[in-house]
């Protein structure tokens, strides 16, 4: 659906978490002509909402109160609990008929009792993750997965143009999530297969820029080679645009979810391993991109 410039800046969105991502989809919006309000525990993040022009709420349940779309986008099931349903919550100050886009990874149980909840007194919730590193959400090229409401999934459409490159609707509330598990899965061993060409083309003598030129434009691509390969040229993992501490959470959620299902994942959980290391040797804080330095460690251990 394509919105008038006109129609945008008559439109209004509310963002509860202005993280990595949550702040990228508030920027965005912002540009598209949305006026964003936004709530975040983190005093930079209200900072880096005002200089959008945003308007800072002193709670999740400000922005609900004012807002009929809300957008949350939360780091851990602590967090969420918090905005959704805690002292201040969105709970608290929604309206009948308020939209909530979730965003967030997190387990599907999880999600599925919050839309109950919510819909006891009349709120709507969607299970919409996004398919994207922090630095694609940056670059407004992530991917929404949207499920739920088909109504309310239409309400959005116009929000989602403004922060996404893409939205696929994919049906029943929890499909969404369930495609993004399947994702993250994928991005797990892609990554740490991007990591591996890497450690091998260095330990066979060719350079490393070369290497990533050649490779992305053939058959060994992936999106994930593409966009840390040149966190790994330059061995530099900062900014994080996922932190190895944080996708530890989304490692948990899809082992828990393949097992649940009863699905062999043995390249995803020979992948786990090295992502653990990454933990132990005190890369947490840094990109997931790191274990590109993992393996580099490992090789130099194997040659001794």
């Amino acid at each position: 659906m394509k919105t008038t410039s006109a129609s945008r800046s008559a439109s209004t969105v509310g963002v509860v978490g202005l993280g990595i991502m949550g702040g990228a989809f508030a920027k965005h919006l912002s540009a598209a002509g949305f006026k964003v309000t936004g709530f975040d525990i983190a005093p930079a993040a209200i900072k880096a909402l005002k200089k959008l022009g945003g308007v800072a709420a002193l709670s999740a349940a400000d922005v609900a109160a004012s807002q009929k779309i809300i957008i949350t986008s939360l780091p851990s099931y602590a967090a969420f609990e918090a905005a959704l349903f805690g002292t201040g919550g969105i709970a608290a100050g929604a309206k009948r008929g308020t939209i909530v886009v979730e965003v967030s990874t997190l387990p599907l149980k999880l999600k599925e009792d919050a839309r109950k909840r919510f819909a006891k007194i009349g709120v709507i919730m969607l299970d919409c993750p996004i398919s994207g590193t922090g630095a694609q959400a940056a670059a407004k090229d992530a991917i929404v997965y949207a499920s739920g409401d088909a109504a309310a999934y239409k309400k959005c459409k116009a929000i989602f143009a403004g922060m996404a490159r893409n939205t696929y609707y994919c049906g029943k509330f929890g499909v969404g999530s369930k495609l993004k598990y399947v994702a993250n899965h994928l991005v797990t061993i892609h990554n740490l297969a991007a990591a591996e060409a890497f450690v091998m083309a260095e330990e066979a003598g060719v350079d490393a820029k070369l290497m990533y030129n050649v490779i992305k434009d053939g058959a060994g691509t992936s999106r994930m080679f593409e966009v840390r390969g040149p966190l790994m040229i330059k061995r530099n993992y900062l900014p994080a645009t996922m932190k190895v501490d944080v996708y530890q959470k989304d490692i948990a959620i899809i082992g828990d979810f393949a097992r649940t299902i009863k699905t062999p994942t043995p390249l995803f959980t020979l992948s786990k391993k090295y992502y653990d290391m990454a933990m132990a040797d005190g890369f947490d804080k840094q990109d997931t991109a790191v274990v590109h330095e993992v393996l580099r460690r490992v090789a130099r251990k194997t040659k001794r």
